[in-house]
């Protein structure tokens, strides 16, 4: 009889400048036994996400990077289907961060229920999971929009930019999103009732996010950088907030070329117009505002007040080209793979 296997994605060579389907290789593996006290998960859901690309590079960074051969990271959703762990039974679904894999064992560390509810149980990778975390840590404890002001938010239509924009909205602000074609500014106005959007890839988009702000920005939520920020900071108020989340612009091998040294420009605006600028990782804030967040976002889901969209593909063996495309910006909504059993 043959024993069932699973597949994996791991790493197989560093990205020399763009990701490419050579930097991923796809392996089986024999499903393991769960020893006492661990359990064996299969794979439901993968997330695929930006912060991704950062561990493919051996630099120094706010997390390990995976080494050669390693299995790459991710969250999932997962079920267990064995179990010699009596805290966790067969058949319950958990939040675990698995990697590119199909079953993954686990002691149950860093292991969170899923517990059912009227939701799709994707949310948790999504507007309730790390990606809306994000949105809501940041604007709560650096951005600090009021009635009045002007928020901007660059990737608006994906997973955290979204959020960022109905928050603004529900902060009493006016909501400006920055998202690439007509397709997701227009989702982003009618659907997402954002006040104005703007498309980044048109060439007059500096002189249409000018024209979106008629008052400037008083909160820029940064998670792209490169030719985007370039347009936002002339525009940005005095006192105005900026959270930093991410620079998706400059993830896959660099970005934008640099042809010329912009620093010094950059600081004398944020001197000037004494702008507060400052990085951040979600969980920084998990201790002040978890708790917070699941209860907040889920009653305004509830209510109507806040909607989000998913891209969804099959199959892991897809999950490296879905990836290189969500670095380009292909995906509309937060990106997932439905992994399913493979045998």
């Amino acid at each position: 009889m043959t024993r069932e296997k699973g597949i994996q994605i791991v790493l197989a060579a560093r990205p020399q400048g763009k990701v490419t389907p050579d930097d991923f290789r796809l392996e089986e593996f024999a499903l393991p036994e769960p020893s006492q006290g661990e359990f064996l998960m299969k794979v439901d859901y993968l997330s695929l996400d930006p912060y991704m690309r950062g561990r493919m590079d051996d630099r120094k960074s706010y997390a390990e990077p995976r080494r050669i051969g390693e299995v790459m990271p991710g969250e999932t959703i997962s079920t267990i289907i064995v179990s010699n762990h009596a805290d966790y039974s067969k058949g319950e679904v958990v939040l675990a961060h698995t990697g590119w894999r199909t079953h993954a064992v686990s002691r149950g560390e860093g292991v969170r229920r899923v517990a059912p509810g009227a939701l799709p149980v994707t949310t948790q990778l999504g507007v309730l999971g790390m990606p809306g975390f994000t949105a809501y840590a940041g604007m709560k404890a650096i951005g600090k929009p009021v009635k009045g002001e002007t928020v901007v938010v660059a990737a608006a239509s994906g997973p955290v930019g979204s959020l960022v924009g109905q928050l603004a909205k529900i902060a009493g602000a006016r909501a400006v999103g920055i998202a690439g074609g007509s397709k997701k500014c227009a989702y982003l106005k009618e659907e997402l009732q954002f006040d104005a959007a703007a498309d980044h890839r048109s060439p007059d988009f500096p002189a249409l996010l000018a024209a979106a702000c008629p008052q400037g920005i008083d909160v820029y939520f940064e998670n792209v950088g490169g030719a985007v920020w370039q347009a936002v900071l002339p525009l940005l108020n005095r006192f105005a907030r900026v959270p930093v989340s991410g620079l998706v612009a400059q993830y896959d091998g660099g970005g934008e070329t640099e042809a010329r040294d912009r620093l010094a420009a950059t600081m004398r605006q944020i001197l000037n117009q004494r702008i507060l600028v400052r990085g951040f990782i979600n969980y920084d804030f998990a201790k002040e505002y978890y708790a917070d967040f699941l209860c907040d976002v889920a009653k305004w889901i509830s209510e109507g007040r806040v909607k989000f969209r998913e891209d969804i593909i099959d199959g892991l063996e897809n999950a490296p080209q879905a990836f290189i495309g969500m670095l380009a910006g292909k995906n509309f909504g937060k990106l997932l793979v439905r992994v399913g059993v493979q045998k």
